[in-house]
Formats: structure tokens, sequence, C-alpha cells
């Protein structure tokens, strides 16, 4: 499994940006898919992720109302979509896939996706985010 991230960019504080993830060598429909980010001295965090059968979503507060997951199965890809985008956005963000979520603890508890990257198998590499003030 791959997963190939792009999109991310330099922009000013308030505009938007769209981050896609292409997932190759498996089917997006069976997975877990999760946005984590890592500022510049900080730990990598959660931002977003999106289950599969179950359709839960998970938002970290700071992001709620601004970033909406989504998916396009056909296309094997997610995206976050980010809006009103602010200076503490700034950072690497990184897609990351949980195989087989029908077995995972997370699913099987109906705790929807989970936000902890511990949970995730495959990670792709960072697509810088920069927002300017």
């Amino acid at each position: 499994v791959q997963l190939q991230a792009s999109g991310g960019g330099v922009v000013q504080a308030g505009a938007s940006l769209t981050l896609s993830c292409q997932l190759s060598g498996g089917t997006l429909s069976s997975f877990a898919m999760g946005w984590f980010r890592q500022a510049p001295g900080k730990e990598r965090e959660g931002v977003s992720c999106v289950g599969s059968s179950d359709g839960s979503t998970y938002y970290r507060e700071s992001v709620k109302g601004r970033f909406t997951i989504s998916k396009d199965i056909p296309k094997n890809t997610i995206y976050l979509q980010m809006n009103s985008l602010k200076p503490e956005d700034t950072a690497d963000y990184y897609c990351a896939a949980l195989a087989d979520y029908s077995s995972n603890s997370y699913y099987k508890s109906n705790l929807g996706c989970p936000s902890v990257e511990y949970e995730y198998h495959y990670w792709g590499q960072g697509t810088q985010v920069t927002v300017s003030s």
C-alpha cells in the first residue's frame, strides 16, 4: 500500500487549500483514512479521519467548521478541504491508512475512526502547508 499526498502550498490567512491523498495497492473502502499534521518543534497530531462502512468522521476541535474530509471511492482518494486557514494551521500534513478497519477495536467498539497515529498502518509523505498572517 502506498499513499501519495499533494495539495500543500503557501497561502495567506483566510485562504483555502484542498489536500489530496491517493491510495494505491488497496481498496479505499476497506480502510479508515486519517490526516495528521506536525508543526515545527511540535508532536504530530490528528486532524481528521474518516471511517469506511461506519461513515464515521472526526475533526480536532481547532479545525471544526473549517476543515472537511471526504473520499472518492472510485478514485481511491481522500481529500481535506481546508477553509479559513490560520497561521496556526501551518504544518506538514500527512495522510495515513488503517487497514482492515472492520477488524479494528475502534470500529468494533463503535468509537468511530481513530485520531491517534499508532492505529494507522501506512503513511504518505508530508505535504507542507504554510499560512502567513
